[in-house]
């Protein structure tokens, strides 16, 4: 598992209005195996573990790390730009194609 990276301020505000909403939808996330996954569910809140990290724990008891949160019910997370560089990566430079 990675290191845990804070997550800036406006995710945790983003994050926080669904829970007050009480929405309910599908989380996409990287997994302990830095694997895509996904989930749904309704937040109930933010949990700050000291030594791990903050977690979104949903109604479900399922505590997800917020720094790999890809996708929150549609919206972007903390782990969205690392998301959408693996389909922006140079597929040519492994290869072995000739242009």
């Amino acid at each position: 598992m990675e290191t845990y990276s804070p997550i800036p301020y406006d995710y945790r505000e983003m994050i926080s209005e669904i829970i007050s909403r009480m929405d309910r939808g599908k989380i996409f996330y990287f997994d302990d195996q830095n694997v895509v996954d996904s989930c749904e569910g309704r937040p109930v809140r933010l949990e700050e573990r000291s030594a791990e990290g903050l977690f979104l724990v949903l109604d479900s008891g399922k505590a997800i790390r917020a720094d790999r949160l890809i996708t929150v019910f549609g919206k972007p997370g903390p782990a969205y730009d690392e998301y959408d560089a693996f389909a922006n990566a140079c597929l040519d430079c492994t290869g072995g194609y000739d242009l």
